[in-house]
């Protein structure tokens, strides 16, 4: 047998046992919805077991806003459920590190295109962090590809799908059939680059894949001359280079839906002849407003919509955006916790539009309190970390449920079923608002602040680890809160001063000096201290 037949036969073999052990363990049905198909179906992927992700990252020419972590908070909370749940995920972020707008930024700030991209995309990755964005696997930068991109532009130019004119290179919208086919858009209905390419066109919905350099920009050799990528171009190569000709899922805000992702799909499908992405998943975008409603409260449905913002055109024009003035990320997070930004965005299915502002995040950081309410309970009665618990995998959440009591098994139920259905975090967080009331309700049944019998707590340890299971599906309360500026020494001295101020008060009531007992209440009320008088003393916690 030769070597080549050997390995083939090794490979086919190592093949066979990983779908054999697929049958023998068979993944949970997810249901997404496809903005091609406009259906929801069951999610079948290239290679059984693995999933294939792309998002369409930034264009890095200003820190980055709000609006930026929207599609980055979404996804890694859908990889989060699909490892969960037993895939292999490999999840893309691409940086578009060659722009227009690199470049006139880059000259008006009198630095190169390569350090203003360097420096706004250390911004990206920061604010990623902070949000608890940590699974992105790949962020390919387009200068890094661009060798990937030249040849792409070749195959479609030796295809007639794409032409050359003048150093420019155009794809030609009629020799693709179904051009228009992810906006239900003829080629009539869409619309060309114009100004001064125009001339260059055949069509004026032509668009370009390679744009000749004008003076003094930066510029690659290329068998048309210098010049640099489109935008579309980049991401049919680099989503091929890392994750094949078809992959399983492409992601982005729904205004990319036009004319992005309408031309990647174009350029990608003429030149391999088959399906780009099996699955295109649209977020909502984020709009000014305060009119999300309570978190943890009745959830958005996908599909229900606001009068102001009822479809992809309406909220594309009225997002959340760099041009329409939104501050740099950096400076939100000076006055609102991420976790509270990360749980705002997942209150609402991720298909429907987010109203974002500083009453939805002041909504959003009071609902945290219940959950860390909990948490403090928690410890005082148990010893135990809340954060310290570990994090299960669905199968191994489904083995131990039954000893967390039936209801907290139906609530489990609950939040699967809606993360199971595509990706609908609004109903899963508010499961979550309803199983910390079902623990609280479980301890005051027993009296587990002054009583702890063994089996109780063997209890409310079952009910906290299906609690950190499910939370950690969303990537929430993954750490301890962090200390405030001045670290644990500070904090010491605030705990022993909480602890003084605690004991006047109770002195106060004592001596039935209620008027001093309730300034003392209000006061640390508004400097965001909360007092809980409970049986054992009273605590303290900070408000979110």
């Amino acid at each position: 047998m030769s070597p080549a037949k050997g390995k083939h036969k090794e490979f086919m073999a190592t093949v066979e046992t990983k779908h054999k052990a697929a049958e023998a363990e068979p993944l949970p049905t997810i249901e997404v919805y496809s903005t091609l198909s406009r259906t929801k179906a069951p999610l079948e992927t290239v290679k059984p077991g693995h999933v294939g992700m792309y998002l369409c990252g930034p264009t890095v020419y200003k820190p980055s806003h709000i609006g930026h972590m929207v599609g980055p908070v979404i996804f890694d909370t859908v990889k989060r459920h699909l490892v969960y749940s037993g895939w292999d995920v490999t999840w893309v972020v691409n940086i578009t590190d060659v722009d227009d707008k690199i470049i006139a930024e880059s000259t008006a700030r009198g630095t190169t295109m390569a350090s203003l991209a360097e420096e706004m995309t250390a911004d990206y990755l920061a604010n990623l962090a902070v949000l608890g964005v940590t699974s992105i696997d790949e962020m390919p930068k387009a200068t890094d590809h661009i060798g990937t991109i030249i040849a792409f532009i070749e195959g479609l130019i030796s295809k007639g799908c794409a032409y050359a004119s003048d150093g420019d290179v155009y794809f030609d919208v009629t020799r693709d059939a179904d051009y228009g086919k992810l906006t239900n858009r003829s080629v009539e209905q869409t619309q060309g680059e114009g100004g001064s390419t125009a001339e260059r066109k055949r069509s004026a919905a032509d668009f370009a894949l390679w744009k000749q350099a004008k003076p003094g920009e930066p510029s690659w050799e290329s068998p048309w001359g210098p010049g640099r990528p489109g935008w579309h171009i980049e991401c049919s190569a680099m989503s091929k280079a890392i994750l094949g000709e078809t992959f399983d899922i492409h992601g982005g805000g729904l205004d990319l839906v036009f004319p992005h992702h309408e031309n990647e799909i174009a350029q990608s499908e003429s030149l391999h002849d088959r399906p780009m992405a099996n699955v295109w998943m649209h977020n909502g975008l984020m709009q000014a407003g305060s009119a999300a409603g309570k978190v943890g409260g009745r959830p958005r449905e996908a599909g229900e919509t606001d009068e102001t913002a009822a479809d992809a055109a309406t909220q594309a024009a009225t997002k959340i955006s760099k041009s329409t003035g939104a501050e740099p990320f950096k400076n939100l997070l000076a006055r609102h916790r991420p976790e509270a930004i990360r749980l705002l965005l997942l209150s609402t299915h991720y298909r429907s539009p987010i109203h974002f502002g500083e009453e939805p995040l002041r909504e959003s950081a009071k609902a945290m309190e219940a959950f860390e309410r909990l948490f403090t309970r928690y410890a005082r009665i148990s010893g135990k970390s809340f954060h310290a618990l570990p994090c299960r995998n669905r199968k191994a959440g489904n083995a131990a449920v039954a000893t967390a009591g039936p209801e907290a098994g139906q609530l489990r139920a609950k939040f699967l079923a809606a993360m199971d259905d595509d990706f609908n975090t609004a109903i899963a967080v508010a499961a979550l608002f309803d199983y910390v009331r079902s623990v609280n309700k479980f301890i005051d049944q027993h009296n587990l602040e002054t009583k702890k019998p063994a089996s109780e707590l063997a209890g409310l340890d079952a009910r906290m680890l299906v609690l950190r299971e499910l939370t950690g599906v969303l990537g929430m309360f993954l750490e301890a809160p962090r200390a405030q500026a001045g670290g644990e020494a500070d904090e010491g001295l605030v705990g022993k001063l909480m602890d003084l101020v605690i004991e006047i008060r109770a002195n106060a009531r004592k001596s039935k000096d209620f008027a001093t007992a309730d300034l003392v209440r209000n006061r640390l009320t508004e400097a965001g201290i909360v007092l809980e008088d409970r049986a054992d003393g009273t605590g303290w916690s900070r408000k979110g």
